[in-house]
């Protein structure tokens, strides 16, 4: 078999052959990443691909295995230095939370040539659990690089006839049991089975940076998520009832962003005691207008923290007709309390979606959890569903909300919620 010539070498990058890992599959074991609309990006499509590779090492430096990035047409090539399977495979789960890609393969990597391609194909499928049952198989050939001395039909069946040779399978092109990709790039072959979907959408950073405001709740991780996988970098917000609640919200809000640190990494914290804030907003006369006053007030802030970090946005989790305080016309004068452009990726999402991705992002049982937060203490029986933006800036007016939002601003505490860290 012709030897496995080394990839070229990048910047940062070694270029040593692989290590013989005595794996029971011919060839060498490493990360296979498709990416998704990054391919679309024409020009600026460089930009990403730098940018993804940089997350793929932030998002690896915590397991503590070393790592070295390929980029290939469309695809992107993970090998460990060790060449170990379980370093393989952990590689591989963690790969499935960074955004920009939709597909990770734990591949085998194997020499340019139809026999190498053959022997790592059997191989595998020596290994597949559908082997026992006989189970019928297809195969799934691909070539990146059409100057292959076989086409993709040609190696089709070259595979497929060894392999029925071998283990005397079925073949079922549209329901197998097992199938093997055997994908032909530029200076190897890459031969896998299974794959895991991964997170989708853009990496994490090229879009900017927003603030968002993170409640113990259910929709704002959710919101959170939604804008990270659109390629924004988050920092969140968090408004506590203190001193007249525990602190039983800010440990959920600690949880929630160290789950969602995960997709982005370095995530960061920030917690404003609203208790007399709110008190303030309550003496004011405010009555039915308090709750809607009290959100302007803490979008305000927000905004005010937001240009102390470099945020373009605010994040809520906002969903039209879902509380009283989001109807269309509450929303509106919500709009009004800043400068800055409010998303709100949930608006048309009812709650059982919501929660359907909370679960699914392993978020909804932490915002299950009790506590007592800031919307819970001093607020009305009944909140306005219709407020008014002039009754709004007439309170404003005598709270002088600007200062009061200048101030709270600076009672920031800040706390790093890490992804795999056990507790605040």
């Amino acid at each position: 078999m012709p030897m496995l010539d080394a990839a070229p070498e990048r910047a940062g990058e070694s270029a040593e052959q692989s290590q013989d890992t005595r794996s029971p599959v011919t060839g060498e074991p490493c990360v296979l990443l498709k990416l998704g609309e990054l391919v679309l990006k024409g020009k600026n499509r460089e930009v990403f691909e730098r940018r993804l590779q940089n997350n793929i090492r932030a998002a690896v430096k915590g397991l503590g295995i070393k790592i070295q990035v390929w980029q290939r047409e469309g695809v992107i090539v993970v090998r460990t230095e060790s060449g170990e399977l379980a370093d393989v495979d952990a590689v591989a789960r963690r790969m499935t939370d960074v955004m920009g890609i939709v597909w990770v393969h734990r591949a085998w990597r194997v020499a340019k040539d139809p026999e190498a391609a053959v022997q790592a194909s059997l191989d595998l499928v020596a290994q597949h659990p559908a082997l026992l049952r006989k189970g019928a198989f297809a195969i799934r050939a691909r070539r990146r690089d059409k100057r292959f001395s076989m086409t993709s039909s040609e190696l089709n069946i070259l595979v497929g006839t060894k392999v029925q040779e071998r283990y005397d399978l079925p073949v079922n092109l549209k329901r197998p049991d097992i199938t093997v990709f055997i994908e032909v790039d530029q200076r190897e072959v890459f031969v896998f089975t299974d794959g895991m979907p991964g997170a989708g959408g853009l990496p994490v950073g090229m879009s900017g940076r927003a603030l968002v405001l993170m409640s113990g709740g259910i929709d704002s991780p959710v919101a959170a998520y939604r804008m990270m996988r659109r390629g924004l970098r988050v920092d969140f917000l968090h408004f506590s009832g203190m001193p007249f609640t525990g602190p039983e919200s800010i440990y959920k809000a600690y949880a929630l962003v160290r789950e969602l640190d995960k997709y982005q990494g370095g995530s960061r914290l920030f917690v404003v005691p609203f208790g007399k804030a709110q008190q303030q907003i309550k003496s004011s006369g405010a009555d039915r207008l308090q709750i809607v006053a009290q959100r302007r007030l803490m979008l305000k802030t927000a905004e005010v923290v937001a240009h102390n970090l470099g945020g373009a946005a605010l994040i809520t989790g906002d969903s039209l007709g879902q509380v009283s305080s989001q109807t269309l016309q509450n929303i509106t004068a919500l709009d009004d309390a800043v400068e800055l452009p409010i998303m709100r990726p949930l608006i048309g999402m009812d709650k059982i979606e919501i929660m359907a991705e909370a679960r699914g992002i392993h978020t909804l049982a932490i915002s299950e959890l009790p506590d007592e937060d800031c919307c819970t203490v001093l607020t009305p029986r009944r909140a306005e569903t219709r407020a008014k933006i002039d009754d709004l800036r007439q309170i404003e007016k005598r709270l002088d909300a600007g200062e009061m939002a200048e101030q709270l601003a600076t009672t920031l505490q800040e706390h790093r919620p890490s992804y795999g860290d056990s507790g605040a």
